[in-house]
């Protein structure tokens, strides 16, 4: 436990670019870490994105023993040569090369399949691989619009395949304790929780012309159902999160992580109203295409939930780039990646009631422990045990953060209040409606229920 807020604050600041211990850990330690396992006893694993996300999810996987990495899915193969020459760092032989995830899924050896491909990919993939009877491990958020979203929770919930998506933190000691404090009602009444994200590492994304594909690349597999466009740097790789055809912005990206912890400790669903102010503020002559500071207003019946996101800078809620806060007439709990504090209320103490104690400001840290690593370890064992019960991130966890903040974006592009009907399952407003849907391009089509 931390006295010196100071001290917290300086620490939180550590993680501008949100990449934590646990996706810095050293490939060739796997060699050392892992023991041999008969093969009786091995999962093999499927990866499919290999550039970013993906390969962190596998690494941490791969500590697991009994884990086999025996194929790898990229359409670019200047990743499966470079993630082959990670894995063979680590004593790991090379796996099986695909660029058609298809065709890895038709491997009868893969158990497992990682998914860590751009959002708009991941509606088809998640129900390609249960349809072919494999568990699987889904990077967030788990589709790029509302339509896709609610195909792929019915499609996992008539599957009996263990699905964990990649919210890691809900697997994360500190984020736990934290919201069970906020569920104590030790805080009192909450009437505001809200989620930020900061984040002063991005630059402009430069306006740069179309090319030819590079070799290597298969850029109509990237395409995939996304609208066909001439092949653009700007687009490829980690900034296709700034481009509509195949993410959501920060909102998605940060968002269903935070936003997620929201909702979670509000014990809320969904929001009766949106509105959503913004836009390229930072950038405005960039080329990315999402806003780059955006302010969310999620209205409840007797709470707002508040959703802020920035580039350029750092100067985030309470002196933290990121977090979640939750603020009560007692006092405000504050919560990160780096642990969590609590700020007592000092003007209004007790309001009007007598014999309410003060509460003390206290703050408390991670404990160094990886939450990525919790989580992957919690995924394998929820496989081995044919448990899904004991997930702790499974696909209804994903979709409800996924669909507040894609209820966000909508009422971003509508630029108005826009209005949530639940007995209809929809927006009272057709115009929204209309944003929550997906369409596939270049022969690809739409799972159906």
């Amino acid at each position: 436990m931390y006295t010196d807020r100071r001290n917290f604050i300086k620490k939180s600041s550590l993680v501008a670019t949100g990449v934590t211990a646990s996706f810095l850990f050293p490939i060739e330690l796997l060699g050392k870490i892992r023991k041999r396992v008969g093969p009786n006893d091995r999962i093999n694993a499927g990866l499919i994105g290999c550039n970013g996300m993906g390969f962190s999810d596998l690494s941490s996987m791969l500590k697991i023993s009994e884990v086999h990495i025996i194929a790898l899915c990229d359409v670019d193969e200047n990743v499966l040569k470079k993630r082959t020459a990670d894995l063979e760092k680590a004593g790991i032989k090379k796996p099986k090369w695909y660029k058609d995830y298809r065709k890895l899924l038709e491997n009868k050896d893969i158990d497992v399949v990682i998914i860590g491909t751009p959002d708009h990919w991941h509606c088809l993939m998640l129900t390609d691989a249960l349809q072919a009877g494999k568990d699987v491990y889904c990077e967030k958020p788990i589709a790029n619009s509302i339509q896709e979203a609610d195909i792929m929770l019915n499609y996992v919930g008539a599957s009996d395949r263990m699905v964990q998506i990649g919210q890691w933190q809900r697997s994360q000691p500190h984020f736990v304790d934290a919201i069970d404090f906020v569920h104590s009602g030790k805080l009192g009444n909450i009437r505001l929780a809200k989620a930020w994200a900061y984040q002063g590492w991005m630059k402009p994304v430069p306006v740069i012309e179309d090319v030819p594909v590079p070799d290597g690349v298969d850029y109509n597999m990237w395409l995939g159902p996304a609208p066909q466009r001439p092949f653009n740097q700007n687009r490829f790789h980690f900034n296709f999160r700034w481009f509509w055809d195949y993410a959501g912005g920060l909102m998605t990206d940060w968002g269903v992580h935070l936003i997620d912890y929201a909702l979670y400790g509000m014990k809320a669903g969904r929001p009766k109203s949106v509105m959503a102010l913004g836009g390229k503020f930072a950038y405005p002559d960039d080329a990315s295409e999402t806003p780059d500071t955006l302010q969310t207003v999620f209205e409840y019946d007797d709470f707002s939930i508040l959703w802020e996101h920035a580039t350029g800078i750092d100067g985030g809620n309470y002196g933290r780039n990121h977090g979640i806060a939750f603020i009560g007439n007692l006092g405000t709990l504050v919560l990160d990646r780096n642990g969590w504090e609590i700020i007592p209320e000092e003007e209004f103490q007790g309001w009007g009631k007598e014999g309410i104690p003060k509460m003390e400001a206290q703050s408390h840290d991670t404990g160094g422990v990886s939450g990525l690593d919790l989580h992957t370890k919690n995924f394998i064992a929820a496989v081995k045990d044919r448990d899904a019960s004991k997930l702790t991130a499974p696909i209804k966890v994903g979709y409800d953060a996924a669909l507040v903040s894609h209820m966000g974006n909508v009422a971003f592009k509508t630029g108005n209040r826009i209005y949530w009907d639940t007995a209809a399952n929809r927006f009272k407003e057709e115009a929204a409606n209309e944003l929550t849907k997906a369409t596939y391009h270049n022969g690809w089509k739409l799972p159906m229920v």
